[in-house]
């Protein structure tokens, strides 16, 4: 899956939000304490498990919205939780925030600020646990995920002080390590946030996904590529198995660690070759590839 670059207005609108929150905690240093923002928002966090789920079960039961009951058969979000495998839902008829509490507690910090974004957005209000057409179609839930995903960057990373941060280092895989520490945020969204908010003017492409020197049988190449704005702007998405082609160039067979770094030519939208240096980092379960613009290259052969 490919990020979504929201239009300028709508990430202006989300801007806004995470603003008041922050400016209503007096501009806090980084790491973000949730607890916080919990306190101010007056929200609920709880936790549920999906090998026991009389607590989902109980809560789900008594949601209601405009005082009617939401489900008759709650059983029916319960299942959708076990087979989507959802890690966190945002209930906002009890201002509840629930949290899958076998997740490590790096990632449900994560899962916790997405829906905190879902709870300050409010045009996601109606569109929470919604059974019409429009919040049904795939194109919608893409959306609004991806609205909470930026609302919970935003948060997390508090805005411009991390792309301020960022800027101040060249970009590569330590100053993402650099920063995960600094935010106390997970090494993936720090790479993600890395990726599409700092160095604005220098293409970047990032990859998530397994070890290409160990496929997974029936899994993607990658599950999210992740292109920067100025990535978008030059270059024309590349298919996943040639990405893949070009990491496996100079990728290593260890299965944690740096795993190399290589020089890859990509050819741009108007068929003139460029110079990245990619290099990879495995942290066992996710192997993460960045691609740094270098410079131009006369012979225009590449990926």
């Amino acid at each position: 899956m490919r990020n979504i670059i929201l239009s300028r207005g709508t990430a202006s609108d989300i801007e806004r939000q995470v603003n008041k929150v922050l400016r209503g905690l007096g501009d806090p240093e980084p790491p973000l304490p949730l607890e916080d923002v919990r306190a101010l928002l007056s929200l609920d966090r709880r936790y549920y498990s999906t090998t026991d789920d009389s607590f989902l079960r109980e809560t789900i039961s008594k949601l209601t919205i405009a005082g009617a009951q939401i489900m008759k058969r709650p059983g029916l979000i319960r299942d959708a939780v076990r087979k989507f495998d959802l890690r966190a839902l945002y209930l906002p008829d009890r201002k509840r925030i629930l949290l899958d509490s076998t997740q490590p507690d790096a990632k449900q910090r994560w899962n916790e600020a997405h829906e905190i974004g879902h709870s300050i957005l409010p045009w996601h209000e109606d569109l929470m646990l919604g059974d019409h057409e429009q919040t049904l179609t795939p194109g919608c839930h893409q959306q609004i995920e991806a609205e909470a995903n930026y609302a919970a960057g935003q948060l997390l990373f508090l805005q411009s002080r991390f792309g301020a941060a960022a800027n101040d280092s060249p970009p590569g895989l330590d100053a993402v390590r650099a920063l995960k520490a600094a935010f106390g945020n997970t090494y993936t969204t720090t790479f993600w946030r890395f990726i599409e908010d700092s160095h604005s003017k220098i293409p970047m492409i990032g990859l998530i996904g397994p070890h290409p020197r160990f496929p997974t049988g029936g899994q993607p190449d990658f599950r999210h590529i992740i292109e920067s704005p100025a990535y978008k702007t030059m270059f024309e998405s590349l298919p996943a198995d040639r990405l893949v082609q070009a990491v496996r160039t100079y990728c290593e067979y260890r299965k944690r660690g740096p795993l190399g770094a290589g020089e890859v030519n990509l050819i741009d939208k108007r068929g003139d070759a460029h110079v990245f240096l990619f290099e990879t980092f495995s942290n066992t379960y996710d192997c993460l590839t960045m691609g740094i613009y270098q410079r131009p290259y006369a012979k225009a052969v590449g990926f």
